[in-house]
């Protein structure tokens, strides 16, 4: 069995206990990992500060990555407490509702900027900041859904961002593989979310994926963090660019 006993995780996008980054929390400390976790605001904080101290996070520190200043301030404060990190896992997204709710063709240019900018470029950022804190390696993980890929119903222009990020995952891990650092996207069928709800009529994809999929069952943050768990591990050092599905095979029913 792997250990990540001595590795030190950083989770981005604990909001509360359904969180996909709450499961890949609880999953890296399970296998030992030291954590670093982080809330969005002043408002967030009396829900997530609770569950880090819950893991025993060495550092719970505040994050809103449209914040100038605030992700360089986390990535020091993690070189100054451990001088490396191990492992990131990156679990967050946002589009302004109106565009979320729109059509792709009539999505403003300030919404699409502001949902590439969280959604993606965040991710870009913090690996790149990541970097030089990895020198002996180690694993950057996102989140994304099957809806870059395929077209599905209200999902709408989070199908195109999402391709951006699966895209940046293979072209980040081409670059650092040299470096011995993975980059993966975990890409879990729908599973409700607080980040999810804000999608319309999401109860209604929820119950088809669990009709369609070959299981019959959704994910669960504990299979999305298991198998987090695995990838950051020294075991999985192999394995890079790739966009892993967890959703009970819904993806390879046509």
């Amino acid at each position: 069995m792997f250990s990540l006993n001595g590795f030190k995780a950083l989770v981005v996008g604990v909001a509360n206990d359904q969180s996909i980054a709450w499961g890949c929390a609880r999953a890296l400390r399970a296998q030992g990992a030291d954590l670093a976790i982080t809330y969005l605001n002043e408002k967030a904080e009396p829900h997530v500060r609770p569950l880090a101290e819950e893991l025993g996070a060495e550092l719970i520190l505040p994050l809103d990555v449209a914040q100038a200043g605030q992700l360089e301030s986390v990535f020091a404060r993690i070189d100054e407490k451990w001088g490396r990190l191990d492992t990131l896992v990156h679990a967050i997204a946002f589009c302004p509702r109106d565009d979320l709710h729109g059509r792709v063709v009539d999505c403003s240019a300030k919404g699409f900027s502001q949902a590439m900018d969280v959604s993606v470029h965040s991710f870009m950022r913090m690996v790149r900041l990541a970097e030089p804190l990895m020198p002996s390696g180690g694993t950057c993980m996102t989140v994304s859904f099957y809806g870059s890929e395929k077209v599905v119903e209200h999902y709408n222009i989070m199908g195109p961002v999402k391709a951006a990020l699966e895209s940046v995952t293979r072209y980040m891990a081409a670059e650092l593989g040299p470096k011995g650092i993975s980059v993966h996207a975990l890409s879990p069928g729908p599973l409700a979310t607080r980040a999810a709800s804000g999608i319309d009529h999401f109860d209604e994809l929820l119950a088809l994926a669990a009709e369609r999929a070959p299981t019959h069952a959704l994910a669960t943050i504990e299979d999305i963090g298991a198998y987090a768990a695995f990838l950051a591990s020294h075991e999985a050092r192999n394995v890079t660019g790739v966009v892993h599905p967890i959703d009970g095979g819904y993806q390879i029913i046509g």
